[in-house]
């Protein structure tokens, strides 16, 4: 079935939007969420590569792509998020489902898989894990919560190519790709798709290292972790440790290395959705 752009009311006022792929009948449920800065688009040719098999579903956060911003720009956190796709959830209908979330959205995955009630049957962690470095929040904090205007699309994706270098190596066409579905008209130029305001937990104090072992251990679900090799906010001594420890180590942490990329991989390449893939379909 193709791509259908869909939105609902998540609180009186408020709507979510989300990008819908495959057949809605289909019991198997896959949840992709994406980081910090991007949109559900980024999904697109991964949701392309599994559509036959499961039902799709790529939120854009609060704030973020189609989403409607908050008006208490304090509320920007991760309480709010769970909420919000606890409630996308309960809309869908959904049970126990399969989650992918890239940095922020993977944070979000372990949230609720971690949760005794959780949702999460199997979780994919994009370049996100158990501890997160100070020095890989700095980077982001220094490019987050601007509001840079373009003057075009050949300026906005020079600037995309410069910030979003961990990225990795990505062809012309995937870097169109990431452009025309992160920048929109307002305010008389072009400006990224998002609101600058999700940049508040960065600004309310010292940026110190993030351990998230608590929430790690309580993960008891089989779970991937993809790594950039080249990642800052990942580090391969974390995701080896990820492996030993809380009870998703007994039903299985599996771990594959993305070369020649940093912090995230985008998921647009087919070796990075063959890895994908292939769990999903066959752990």
């Amino acid at each position: 079935m193709p791509m259908e752009s869909r939105r609902f009311e998540v609180e009186p006022g408020r709507s979510l939007a989300y990008t819908h792929w495959g057949d809605p009948a289909n019991p198997r449920t896959l949840i992709c969420v994406h980081g910090l800065t991007r949109n559900g688009r980024d999904f697109d040719h991964l949701a392309r590569a599994v559509e036959a098999d499961y039902r799709i579903v790529c939120p854009d956060v609060a704030g973020r792509g189609d989403s409607d911003w908050l008006e208490d720009k304090d509320a920007y956190g991760f309480d709010l998020y769970c909420r919000d796709v606890l409630a996308l959830i309960g809309h869908l209908g959904v049970g126990t489902l399969d989650w992918l979330g890239t940095s922020m959205g993977g944070i979000i995955g372990m949230m609720l898989a971690a949760r005794p009630d959780g949702p999460v049957g199997r979780l994919i962690l994009n370049d996100v894990g158990a501890f997160i470095p100070a020095v890989a929040l700095e980077r982001i904090a220094g490019y987050v919560g601007g509001d840079p205007a373009f003057i075009d699309r050949d300026e906005a994706e020079a600037r995309f190519r410069e910030v979003l270098a961990p990225f990795g190596p990505l062809t012309d066409a995937q870097w169109d790709h990431m452009v025309e579905h992160g920048v929109e008209e307002r305010g008389g130029a072009l400006r990224l798709r998002y609101d600058p305001a999700i940049a508040r937990p960065f600004e309310s104090g010292e940026i110190v290292d993030v351990d998230l072992w608590p929430l790690w251990d309580a993960v008891a679900c089989p779970v991937l972790v993809l790594r950039g090799s080249e990642s800052d906010l990942l580090r391969a001594e974390t995701v080896a440790e990820m492996k030993t420890r809380g009870p998703g180590a007994a039903l299985g942490v599996e771990s594959v290395e993305i070369p020649s990329t940093g912090h995230a991989p985008t998921l647009m390449d087919p070796a990075q959705i063959a890895a994908v893939r292939d769990w999903l379909l066959w752990s």
